[in-house]
C-alpha cells in the first residue's frame, strides 16, 4: 500500500496485528508509520496511540512518552499493555520501585500474569533483592511452568542467596512434574559443575543429550567435566560427538589437541591441532600450542615460527608477547626481541623483569646508550641492586669510568651477594668490583 501510495482501511484489530509484527521485528520505524496511518482512520484509537507509546519507550522519548502517559492515564488504567507502558516508563527512568507498584496494580486485571511477574522480579533484581526477586520468579513459574527464562532466573535467584540445597530441592521437585524439560536438565547439570560434582553433573547433562541429541554446547559441558576428571580419553569421545553436529570445528579440535597434549600423546595433540588450523587458518590458540609442543620435541624453529604467526594474529596477548620475546632470544634474533620487550615494558612497567631483560638484550647488541636510558627509567620504577650492576657494566662499556664506579657503589651496598653472579655476566665489573670494594674497606677501616 505504501510503495503505491494507496490508502487502504483497516480495522483496528488488522493494524494492531501489523504494529504489533513490526515491533517484533524491531523495525519501528514501520511500527511507526503503521501507527500514524493507524491514528489517521481511527484518532481516538486507544490501543493504537498505547502502541505509539511502546514505539516512544523503544526510541527512549521520554518528554513525549510522558505526555501521552497523562493523556491515556485517566481511560487506560484497566488496560494491561497501558500499564506494562507505564511501568517500563519508570523502569528506563531508573525507578524501579514505582515500576512494581504499577506491576502490582496491573496484576489485579489478572491478565499477563506471567510477563508481569517475570516484569516485578526482574525489577527487584535491579534493587538487588533476589529474595524478593525469586518470589516473583516462581510465581511468574507457576504462572507457565515452561517459562524457561522464569526457571533460569529462579536458579541465579538461589545461587545470589547462597540457598543451594534449596534450589537443588526446587529443581528436583520442578523435574518430577516436568522430566523432559531440557532448561531444567541444563540447570541441573550446570549446578552440580559449579560446585565440581562433576559426576553428578554429567547425569545432568546425559538425560539433556536424551532428550536432545543436538545441543551441541551439552557436549562441551560434558567433555569438560570429563577433562576436570582427568578422564581425557572419554572427553575426546565426547567431543568427537560433537564434531558432527557442528559448523565450525575449529574449537573442538583445538580441546581434542589440549586433551591428548594432557596425556602427553603429543604426535595426536599436534595432528588435532593442525586439523584446528585448517578449519580456521587464523585461529591462535592453535597455533600457539602447536609452538609448545614443536618446543617440548626440540624443534625451535617451528616453535618460534608458530609463536610469530600467534602473536601477530593477537599482538595485545602479553603471554604471546613474552614467549615470543623468549623464542627470538633462545635462536639469537635479539634485535627483532626488542619490539616485544618495548611493548612488555610499557604494558607493565611494575614487573622487573621486562625492564632486566629489555635492558640487558640492549647490552648484548652493544647499544649502551640505550640501555642507560631504559635503566635510568627502571630504577625509578625498581630500585634493585641488579639494575644497578646492569647500569655500571653500561658506563664502564661506555668509558665513563667515575659514573660507572658511582653506580657499582650503589649496587654493591644494595646487594653485595650478586656481586659474583653479576662478574661472570658481565667480565669489564670484574676488577672494578675489587677496587670499589678495597675503597670500601679502606673506607670503613
Amino acid at each position: 500500500m505504501m510503495e503505491n501510495n494507496d490508502e487502504f482501511y483497516f480495522d483496528t484489530e488488522e493494524l494492531e496485528d501489523i504494529i504489533v509484527y513490526y515491533l517484533e521485528l524491531g523495525d519501528f520505524n514501520y511500527a511507526d508509520n503503521a501507527v500514524n496511518y493507524g491514528l489517521k482512520l481511527h484518532p481516538n484509537s486507544l490501543d493504537i496511540k498505547i502502541k505509539r507509546l511502546e514505539i516512544l519507550l523503544e526510541w527512549e522519548d521520554y518528554n513525549t512518552a510522558k505526555e501521552l502517559i497523562d493523556e491515556l492515564k485517566g481511560a487506560s488504567m484497566e488496560n494491561t499493555d497501558f500499564m506494562v507502558c507505564y511501568a517500563k516508563y519508570y523502569s528506563n527512568l531508573g525507578n524501579p520501585r514505582k515500576a512494581i507498584d504499577i506491576c502490582k496494580k496491573a496484576l489485579e486485571l489478572q491478565e499477563e500474569e506471567n510477563f508481569l511477574h517475570n516484569f516485578i522480579a526482574d525489577e527487584y533484581v535491579n534493587l538487588g533483592d533476589p529474595f524478593n526477586a525469586l518470589k516473583h520468579y516462581r510465581k511468574a513459574l507457576k504462572e507457565d511452568p515452561t517459562d524457561e527464562y522464569s526457571l533460569e532466573n529462579c536458579m541465579i535467584c538461589f545461587s545470589d542467596l547462597n540457598k543451594s540445597e534449596e534450589a537443588i530441592a526446587f529443581l528436583n521437585e520442578y523435574l518430577d512434574e516436568f522430566a523432559y524439560s531440557e532448561t531444567a536438565w541444563f540447570e541441573y547439570g550446570q549446578f552440580y559443575f559449579n560446585r565440581k560434582n562433576f559426576e553428578e553433573a554429567i547425569k545432568g547433562y546425559d538425560y539433556l543429550l536424551a532428550i536432545n541429541s543436538s545441543s551441541v554446547g551439552v557436549y562441551a559441558n560434558k567433555a569438560a567435566c570429563y577433562e576436570a576428571l582427568g578422564q581425557y580419553q572419554k572427553a575426546v569421545a565426547v567431543y568427537e560427538e560433537m564434531l558432527e553436529l557442528e559448523y565450525t570445528k575449529a574449537f573442538t579440535f583445538y580441546k581434542i589437541g589440549l586433551c591428548y597434549k594432557a596425556q602427553k600423546q603429543s604426535i595426536m595433540a599436534l595432528n588435532a591441532f593442525q586439523k584446528s588450523l585448517r578449519e580456521d587458518p587464523q585461529f591462535y590458540l592453535a597455533m600457539m600450542e602447536q609452538s609448545y609442543l614443536y618446543e617440548e620435541m626440540g624443534g625451535m624453529k617451528e616453535a618460534l615460527h608458530f609463536a610469530l604467526e600467534a602473536t601477530h594474529l593477537n599482538d595485545t596477548n602479553l603471554d604471546y608477547q613474552k614467549r615470543l620475546a623468549f623464542l627470538l632470544i633462545d635462536s639469537g634474533k635479539f634485535e627483532e626481541s626488542l619490539t616485544c620487550l618495548k611493548k612488555l615494558v610499557d604494558a607493565e612497567p611494575s614487573r622487573f623483569y621486562n625492564w632486566y631483560a629489555y635492558s640487558e638484550v640492549l647490552m648484548l647488541l652493544g647499544e649502551y646508550e640505550e640501555a642507560v636510558t631504559i635503566l635510568d627509567r627502571a630504577i625509578k620504577v625498581h630500585d634493585r641492586a641488579e639494575l644497578y650492576y646492569q647500569l655500571s657494566n653500561c658506563y664502564f662499556n661506555l668509558k665513563r669510568p667515575e659514573n660507572g664506579t658511582e653506580i657499582l657503589q650503589k649496587a654493591l651496598s644494595k646487594d653485595s651477594s650478586l656481586a659474583t653472579d653479576m662478574q661472570k655476566k658481565y667480565p669489564f665489573i670484574k676488577d672494578e668490583v675489587k677496587k670499589v670494594k678495597a675503597k670500601v674497606k679502606k673506607k670503613n677501616s
